[in-house]
């Protein structure tokens, strides 16, 4: 039981209701506590406000206007601040002791960032009974060195290091991009595993953020040259990119053949693939 562990959780939405009620529906199925969930709402317009309202939240932050991912994930961290917090997507499923395996696994690793594995795309398929069997054969399954920005636990030493998300709204769609690059350069230890997973319906809310800011859905960036924030010449990203496609696809590799599945899956039709 999660009861044991210092930990908060937070998500921010701006509207998109059905999937924060599939997540939330999701959470008391598999008995996250509630109560240690903080919710921002980036000024919805739909029922969201009021839903987020009726239930026994540990807190709702209702923002006047859409202020981005950055600043609500740094609202919902500071409420509670504690041992570790999980930054979230409300457009996910989570697991049967997806949190115990997270935290679980970053201990034996000594990692102080952590994300679970994950499906993409259509929830076709039995995803609770992949996650109960996958949980089991790939607990010891780690990509050192990879995390994303759908769940991702975040140990208190990384603030203290690193610094919270960048909290500029015109950031949107990059604020973890920034992050991850921070934590890599102060030495902080990241990693994805097997031992927790979560369904990912696709970035419904970031993509409804950045529409109702005049963004393009399938732009990474914010605005244009955000990517300079690191730093970096248009060839060191490009050897970058390169690096990390290549690394995915041996991880990718090496996890089918013992395993038989990876860590990052697509479905599709009922079908999976894996990335």
């Amino acid at each position: 039981m999660t009861s044991h562990l210092n930990v908060a959780l937070t998500f921010a939405c701006y509207n998109q209701v059905e999937y924060t009620r599939q997540c939330i529906d999701s959470m008391r199925a598999c008995e996250t506590p509630l109560d240690r969930l903080v919710v921002i709402d980036n000024a919805s317009t739909d029922e969201t406000l009021a839903y987020l309202n009726s239930l026994p939240l540990g807190k709702v932050i209702h923002n006047q206007e859409n202020l981005g991912c950055g600043v609500a994930w740094n609202q919902g961290a500071l409420e509670f601040q504690s041992e570790w917090t999980i930054i979230m997507n409300n457009d996910v499923i989570v697991s049967k002791e997806w949190i115990e395996g997270l935290i679980n696994s970053a201990v034996n690793h000594k990692l102080d960032i952590i994300s679970p594995a994950m499906i993409e795309g259509k929830l076709d398929y039995d995803f609770h009974g992949l996650a109960k069997k996958a949980c089991v054969e790939m607990n010891d399954a780690v990509r050192i060195g990879w995390a994303h920005a759908v769940c991702l636990a975040v140990n208190k030493r990384v603030w203290k290091e690193v610094g919270y998300f960048r909290p500029a709204p015109k950031l949107l769609g990059y604020e973890d991009t920034l992050f991850f690059h921070e934590a890599r350069h102060a030495g902080i230890r990241m990693g994805t595993t097997g031992a927790s997973w979560l369904h990912h319906f696709g970035s419904i809310t970031q993509s409804a953020m950045k529409r109702e800011r005049g963004l393009k859905e399938r732009d990474d960036l914010g605005l244009p040259n955000n990517d300079r924030l690191l730093h970096q010449s248009w060839l060191e990203r490009k050897i970058n990119k390169f690096q990390n496609k290549r690394q995915l696809k041996t991880w990718r590799e090496q996890e089918i053949m013992k395993y038989g599945m990876s860590l990052w899956g697509q479905s599709s039709g009922g079908q999976l693939t894996w990335i």
